[in-house]
């Protein structure tokens, strides 16, 4: 008995520099509705971007924010994380100390940054189509956080992972999120336990579903439900947390239709 579909965007329903979902897809999501299945988006990504990236079925979806640490059903909050907000000035410390990265820092409402990057501020608001505030000084921010990201446009596997691991690891759980971004999760949130609270909140078992991912911040959310696929190019290791992997959510989605 499937209950809902739960999938990553970046690197599952988006592919490459693709910043538009396949129109395909909303139509999906709408046979799924007249089916009993419920579409919830889990990503890193902020709630606002993605309710304007699902823009045609954005009120007849949930959403799994910011890696689980906002999670949003029916314009209500359903779970909202927090990260200390000294922990928070240390990592973005930290980031100005390695000298190469950017921080994006989450709060229920927006996005900031301290950088002062133009070909990165652009990137965050024009290709990515972030709401980001841009400050002198991440202790201007005066509302809690919920996440914090750092982006290297080198990409994380080189130096920035082990960086931040080294400085941070025992104290907050670090993932990669794409191949340019590390996320700090805040504590007792991922994409499997906010997933497993919102589905709870409407009645559903979280072990009858399908959840799809491609890295490391979606091994939860894999493990969670009956049936689970990995993206064919998924992150080392990934496709192990799930039962089967797929070149296309969407094909795998349209062969499920067939047979309800």
């Amino acid at each position: 008995m499937i209950q809902y579909i739960a999938s990553d965007v970046d690197g599952t329903l988006l592919h490459g520099h693709a910043t538009e979902l396949n129109p395909e897809l909303f139509d999906i999501i709408r046979q799924l509705k007249e089916h009993g299945i419920h579409f919830i988006a889990a990503s890193g990504r902020q709630y606002k971007n993605l309710r304007r990236l699902f823009a045609p079925v954005k009120d007849d979806i949930s959403y799994v924010a910011e890696n689980g640490s906002m999670c949003v059903h029916d314009g209500k909050i359903v779970s909202l994380g927090h990260i200390d907000t000294g922990l928070i000035y240390e990592i973005a410390d930290a980031a100005k100390e390695y000298g190469h990265c950017h921080t994006l820092i989450s709060t229920a409402r927006t996005g900031y940054t301290d950088s002062k990057d133009s070909d990165y501020i652009n990137h965050i608001r024009n290709d990515v189509g972030y709401d980001m505030d841009v400050v002198q000084n991440v202790r201007d921010i005066k509302e809690p956080f919920i996440k914090i990201a750092v982006c290297d446009f080198d990409g994380t596997e080189k130096r920035l992972r082990a960086y931040f691991q080294e400085r941070f690891g025992d104290r907050i759980k670090i993932v990669t999120s794409g191949n340019i971004w590390i996320d700090f999760i805040a504590p007792n949130a991922n994409k499997g336990s906010a997933l497993s609270n919102i589905v709870s909140s409407l009645g559903m078992n979280p072990k009858n579903g399908i959840t799809f991912g491609d890295q490391y911040n979606d091994l939860e959310m894999l493990q969670l439900s009956n049936t689970s696929y990995a993206m064919t190019t998924a992150a080392t290791g990934v496709a192990d947390y799930a039962t089967h992997t797929t070149d296309s959510v969407e094909e795998t989605l349209k062969d499920l239709l067939k047979n309800l």
